[in-house]
């Protein structure tokens, strides 16, 4: 059965957490600090995190980012905060789900199963880089990866889903709902504007090799597409 990490510091929390796991048949590890959290990923062997955000030694978004800087494995927030804005950023660095407290341990469970089905399904067989006649960007999805000019770009995994549609698909116009419905996970729980954030830090990025020139192009009122360089 699949192994779950519970990064929380709070030991009521997690002992519901890890009962209602349990008896469902996951195998549940808890560690109440981010850093053992990390230390457990790194050994091995997890196939989901379940990641409180008010931690005792680093703030769960700032371990997120970590985390998805390093491991590819899906993410749950659990967290006391309800404002939009938290939510949104939880979504845009890469989490797969966002759970306020409180919560049933039956309604976390259900969350569970469904972003483990969602993501069953990532790993694919490996590619070559792909690139297009005259294109400066070379997209790796072996690696997950984009290049630029050569550069290789840093990017979130949902920038880099983003950029990705619009490389292999140059020139063709996206609207937010289209990228949302090809890009997100879980479409019908993210704000559109999450989609105008991330083009923003994706033109950000790619003005570092290429300052005098944009790359993505805004059609106003309909969507982005990528340059065509013909």
């Amino acid at each position: 059965m699949p192994d779950i990490l519970i990064v929380e510091d709070e030991p009521s929390i997690a002992d519901n957490i890890t009962y209602a796991l349990s008896t469902e048949g996951y195998n549940a590890h808890w560690r109440a600090s981010g850093r053992a959290g990390l230390a457990v990923l790194e050994a091995g062997g997890i196939d989901l995190v379940i990641l409180d955000v008010g931690l005792p030694d680093i703030n769960g978004f700032d371990l997120a980012k970590e985390i998805r800087k390093r491991f590819e494995v899906p993410l749950i927030f659990v967290t006391a905060r309800s404002s939009e804005i938290d939510r949104v950023v939880g979504l845009e660095i890469g989490g797969d789900d966002y759970v306020v407290k409180p919560f049933s341990p039956r309604e976390l469970t259900a969350r569970v199963r469904a972003v483990l089905r969602r993501t069953a399904g990532r790993t694919e067989p490996e590619q070559p880089p792909r690139s297009l006649p005259r294109c400066p960007f070379v997209v790796d999805e072996a690696r997950y990866a984009i290049s630029f000019q050569g550069n290789p770009l840093e990017l979130s995994r949902y920038e880099y889903r983003i950029l990705r549609v619009l490389v292999l698909n140059q020139g063709r116009v996206y609207s937010r709902e289209q990228l949302m419905e090809k890009v997100w996970d879980e479409p019908d729980m993210s704000l559109e504007r999450t989609v105008d954030t991330h083009i923003k830090t994706l033109r950000q990025k790619l003005r570092t090799f290429s300052p005098g020139e944009e790359w993505i192009v805004t059609h106003r009122g309909v969507g982005y597409s990528l340059k065509d360089p013909s």
